[in-house]
């Protein structure tokens, strides 16, 4: 059985929610961040040595990283739900779509989170993560127009994999400037999956 080594208010959320979507059973070992320090516990790195969220392991095997985790979970579990075949154009679209979400739109937001903390020291980056922010999801928003979804006419891996991006963008205030990205967001938080996930993994300061 795959289990999710769950850390709070952090990307394993999307985990939780793909094998709800996947109807797949599975058990969740918890871990809580520091709440000075926001870091992980470092009994995660017992279970790999950076000690970051989210990992899994499954039949004797230990996965990280969102990406390739999502797709594991698909190719092995899946039995080909979730994503487009992969000899298709969509294919092709649905893994720009995955590596895209941390490889460079996560980039600017976690900058932004982090020069947060420098206060005046900020202000000479504060214009160009600014602006990398808005190219982001500008991109992301005008991609939706007229979708329900980023590829085809159903959920895929590549929702669940850039739902985070559109979470992130809305703790920073910055989603409701993106009809298109804010509308998508709210309708994966009305899955039935979603709020599964939700349930089961606790309080998640980014449903929102």
């Amino acid at each position: 059985m795959i289990t999710v080594h769950h850390l709070n208010d952090s990307r394993s959320q999307r985990i939780l929610w793909l094998l709800e979507e996947l109807g797949l059973p599975y058990e969740i070992k918890r871990y809580q961040r520091d709440p000075a320090t926001r870091y992980a516990p470092p009994e995660l790195r017992k279970v790999h040595p950076l000690g970051k969220s989210p990992v899994i392991t499954d039949n004797g095997q230990t996965i990280i990283e969102s990406g390739a985790i999502i797709d594991y979970i698909i190719r092995r579990h899946g039995q080909g739900r979730l994503q487009p075949s992969p000899d298709t154009p969509a294919y092709d679209e649905y893994m720009q779509w995955m590596h895209y979400a941390e490889g460079s739109a996560m980039l600017p937001l976690m900058l932004n989170l982090y020069t947060l903390m420098l206060l005046d020291a900020r202000a000479p980056i504060a214009p160009r993560i600014e602006s990398e922010i808005a190219l982001h999801l500008g991109y992301i928003d005008q991609s939706l127009k007229g979708r329900n979804f980023l590829v085809g006419d159903s959920l895929t891996g590549a929702d669940i994999q850039m739902s985070f991006i559109g979470e992130i963008a809305g703790a920073f205030g910055q989603r409701a400037k993106y009809p298109n990205l804010d509308a998508w967001i709210a309708r994966l938080h009305e899955r039935p999956a979603y709020k599964a996930a939700l349930e089961k993994g606790g309080p998640y300061a980014f449903a929102r």
